[in-house]
């Protein structure tokens, strides 16, 4: 690994993945763009390197196992390896979602991206991410998947619209997180979740009350922690999240 650190960030071309790589690359880290769409990854791209950030476009679709295999290739071949994974891409599944009138196929969109695409891209780039010195994986999750704030009463901190897709796919994302933090526990490789707050991107329709560089700020905590900072948390900019 050379000694300038790589990050790949999925869903980077709008919202906070396009943030928490402008971010990063404003640290001086090379970023790889991750984004199905050819010509939004390279207008991201473009933007990001005229505003001096050394970036460089990954196509990356998370639920194709093709796609991701292709990506830890370039990035192999490219910048020489990976430091930090930040899995940012997620969906809401679409609608409708509320208990009583669900589509299972809502639940199965929400889940296919959010939590088994996040699976298979740990897995593929894990490769790359031992050889590391300082790896990092972060998960982007949500105050919704929290359990204890999905089952606390109405205004003592009850979060979230009623949902059997979305909600539960972060609950998931979150578990997943437990799992890799503890089977990576005696490497150098930490793993957490964070949570942007409500920020407001298209996955919401742009109703949340957070930009998406205030979202993007605890993904580049987690990517930038100490040697000995936490691993297997969930976190937000006022501190840990109840599980």
């Amino acid at each position: 690994m050379s000694e300038r650190r790589t990050a790949l960030v999925t869903g980077a071309n709008k919202g906070i993945g396009y943030e928490i790589a402008a971010g990063l690359g404003a640290l001086g880290w090379r970023v790889g763009v991750g984004a199905r769409d050819e010509q939004r990854r390279e207008a991201a791209v473009a933007k990001l390197r005229a505003d001096g950030v050394d970036a460089f476009g990954v196509p990356l679709d998370v639920t194709d196992d093709a796609s991701v295999t292709a990506a830890a290739r370039l990035l192999a071949d490219q910048a020489g390896g990976l430091d930090v994974l930040v899995n940012n891409a997620g969906v809401t599944g679409g609608m409708p979602q509320q208990p009583g009138g669900a589509d299972v196929a809502t639940v199965r969109a929400a889940v296919e991206v959010n939590v088994i695409g996040v699976v298979r891209l740990i897995e593929a780039m894990l490769p790359l991410l031992r050889r590391s010195t300082a790896p990092r994986i972060v998960n982007m999750s949500s105050g919704v998947g929290s359990l204890t704030r999905q089952s606390a009463s109405a205004g003592e901190g009850q979060t979230g619209p009623l949902s059997v897709a979305y909600a539960p796919s972060k609950s998931m994302l979150n578990a997943v997180t437990i799992q890799y933090a503890r089977a990576l526990g005696d490497t150098n490789i930490l793993v957490n979740a964070g949570c942007p707050g409500f920020t407001a991107t298209d996955l919401n329709g742009f109703r949340g009350v957070r930009t998406p560089q205030q979202g993007a700020a605890i993904a580049i905590r987690l990517a930038t922690l100490p040697d000995d900072g936490p691993t297997g948390g969930f976190f937000e900019d006022a501190g840990v999240v109840p599980w």
